[in-house]
């Protein structure tokens, strides 16, 4: 039968610098990188296990998690603890999915049928997610953290007629919604060995029914409906096409040659520990099956679960948002502080980040690099610092691709210089993941990077975030069928996001439109910078910037629980109540340092001029974030207007 290419094996990273196309007034207002793979014109994702078995069955294209040793059915995912790594070869992969895809049809599901998966990241969520697709299936993710209402919503607007979940919780969860669930036919739970009667059910369905099926996959053929996170409304559910992946994976494989092709002495691999329902962790699931480098899956993100994980499996890149690496570092500095040696840490971060910008400046040709005295610097520093840092991400991470927020100027610099280079990458679930990222051998630090090769991005004029390219999606699920890509301006997708463009191509996002707030002075202010900046304070879990239509800016700010046990250690106020604690001169006198240095960032009508600390978190249980732990800005001012209107009391 017709297959994709296998992408094809490059000795260096593709690297073409952008075209750009300027305004009147001279600004970059345009990027654009030609394809560095080439277009898949037949095939589907449904071909990758199968194309991987015939050219290279016995490589290790996963990872498992044996509980306790055990084997087992092949299915309940595990995570943390005990347990050893099982390799599964591209063979025994190829052969689960021909297994699974036949149950799935023994249980009269039909091509274009949509199957949901609610589950941790798990080996049996990719499973079935391959095996849906060789059966014709579409796909159709579900955050594991869902309520009852969100879930249900998210099955009647698909119009799924199965649903696959993890646990007993959540088959509950779903049960409970089922009479309002006319076309759910099949809920399967795995824990219960929901795979293996599957398995099963499909031994008299002949392989050529797969193949078939298989056979009748295009690039154009809808793969999956990722659901937006929906900071405001009901989610929309995005459609995005075998091709649309092709068109994302394949160029990012190219473009990220250190990471998908390993140049160290460590065969590439990464451990997955962000959700599988968020289009950036799957694209990095199908690239990693796709470029056959070994993949693993973490179910937990508990710290001490995914520090044994990562200790266990020991890879060589990660998939990380900047939370993950704000807490690596956070952590590591609270420790030192716990030693006394708070100071010796500080120095070494400072050295850190000098290093990163010598070598960024060395790669852009504007600086000789890092000299004697400074790499002298690092290496005494090294084994002291850094090497715990990267043991705390397994000891082998080279490499960190980050996303779904700016991690900043000075993270990434520090990390850079403590040897973990990051990629970070800017795009949407529209944009199947990454429209933009960081090029290796190029870095711009605070940066989103260059547009993936065959991508373009145009700044409006109003500045907004214009996309091109063949990773953006069909459209948005209306019940039936994709409809007509929506917000297009001639041709373009608008992303809803502000940013700008530097003379080489690089993007930085400044915020959302729809966030911008302008106070009763006419001063438009864009909040994320700020937020993000305080998000990155050890002591500081969520911040939210409110002043629309006011006198000021102001901040609501909730506290991180670590970074709070740390302080109170540290201060000997293990005992104070939290709804004291907010109000603790010292406390406020170390977030009023930081919201200082975050008003560096703008002008003084933009800057934060008072600031409420909250007893309580945002979290996505109480409503104020969503799955991809954005705020609800909506929400966080309802629910605390009265703490909002204390900051504007004369």
């Amino acid at each position: 039968m017709s297959t994709p290419p296998t992408p094809p094996a490059v000795s260096a990273p593709v690297l073409v610098e952008p075209t750009l196309t300027r305004g009147a007034d001279g600004t970059v207002r345009q990027a654009a990188v030609p394809p560095a793979a080439p277009q898949v014109r037949r095939g589907s994702l449904a071909d990758i296990p199968f194309d991987n078995a015939r050219e290279a069955p016995a490589e290790a294209v996963l990872s498992r998690k044996q509980p306790g040793g055990s084997g087992g059915d092949g299915d309940g995912g595990g995570g943390g603890g005990g347990g050893e790594w099982r390799d599964v070869t591209a063979a025994e992969f190829a052969e689960e999915v021909l297994a699974v895809a036949k149950g799935l049809i023994a249980e009269g599901l039909g091509p274009g049928d949509r199957i949901a998966i609610m589950a941790r990241t798990t080996y049996e969520w990719t499973l079935l997610d391959f095996a849906a697709w060789a059966a014709g299936l579409v796909t159709v993710p579900i955050y594991p953290t869902s309520s009852a209402l969100q879930a249900r919503w998210i099955l009647q607007d698909s119009g799924a007629a199965a649903c696959a979940v993890e646990t007993a919780e959540q088959s509950r969860l779903i049960s409970q919604e089922r009479k309002e669930l006319g076309g759910l036919v099949h809920l399967w739970q795995f824990d219960t060995g929901a795979l293996g009667r599957l398995r099963r059910a499909g031994r008299n369905v002949p392989d050529d029914e797969v193949a078939a099926r298989r056979a009748a996959l295009a690039p154009e053929t809808p793969a999956t409906l990722v659901y937006t996170s929906g900071t405001t409304g009901r989610p929309k559910g995005c459609v995005l096409t075998h091709g649309n992946f092709f068109a994302e994976v394949d160029n990012a494989i190219e473009l990220l040659h250190p990471v998908f092709k390993s140049v160290s002495k460590y065969p590439a691999s990464t451990l997955l520990f962000l959700p599988l329902s968020h289009v950036f962790g799957r694209m990095v699931a199908i690239g990693c099956l796709r470029a056959r480098v070994r993949l693993g899956h973490a179910p937990s993100i508990r710290t001490e679960d995914l520090l044994a994980d990562l200790a266990g499996f020991r890879p060589s890149f990660l998939l990380a948002i900047p939370y993950v690496l704000e807490k690596v570092y956070n952590t590591g500095r609270a420790t030192a502080e716990k030693m006394g040696r708070a100071a010796s840490f500080d120095r070494a971060a400072r050295i850190a980040r000098r290093y990163g910008e010598a070598v960024e400046a060395a790669e852009h040709g504007t600086g000789p690099g890092p000299g004697i005295g400074l790499r002298a610097a690092r290496a005494l520093y090294d084994p002291l610092v850094y090497r715990r840092i990267r043991a705390a991400l397994g000891g082998h991470v080279r490499y960190a691709i980050c996303g779904g927020s700016p991690l900043g100027h000075r993270l990434a610099a520090f990390y850079a210089g403590a040897g973990i280079e990051i990629y970070e990458g800017y795009g949407l679930t529209e944009t199947t993941a990454a429209a933009t990222v960081t090029p290796p051998l190029k870095p711009r630090l605070g940066t989103v990077g260059w547009p993936l090769p065959g991508t373009a991005v145009r700044i409006a004029d109003d500045g907004e975030v214009l996309l091109g390219g063949g990773q953006v999606f069909q459209g948005y699920w209306d019940g039936e069928r994709a409809e007509a890509v929506p917000a297009g301006r001639g041709g373009w997708f608008a992303t809803g996001d502000l940013g700008a463009l530097d003379d080489e191509g690089y993007l930085t996002i400044t915020g959302r439109k729809k966030d911008i707030i302008i106070t009763s002075g006419g001063k438009n202010v864009t909040p994320a910078p700020l937020e993000d900046r305080l998000r990155a304070h050890p002591l500081i879990s969520q911040c939210m910037v409110v002043g629309d239509n006011r006198s000021f800016v102001a901040a609501l700010i909730t506290l991180d629980p670590d970074g709070l046990a740390h302080w109170r250690r540290m201060t000997k106020k293990q005992h104070v109540p939290i709804r004291e604690l907010v109000d603790d001169d010292e406390l406020r006198t170390t977030l009023q340092r930081a919201v200082d240095e975050a008003n560096q960032l703008v002008s003084r009508a933009e800057s934060i001029r008072k600031f409420a600390v909250l007893p309580v978190d945002f979290t996505e249980e109480g409503g104020h974030l969503t799955p991809s732990l954005k705020l609800r800005r909506a929400a966080i001012a309802r629910d605390f207007e009265t703490e909002v209107e204390a900051l504007y009391r004369k």
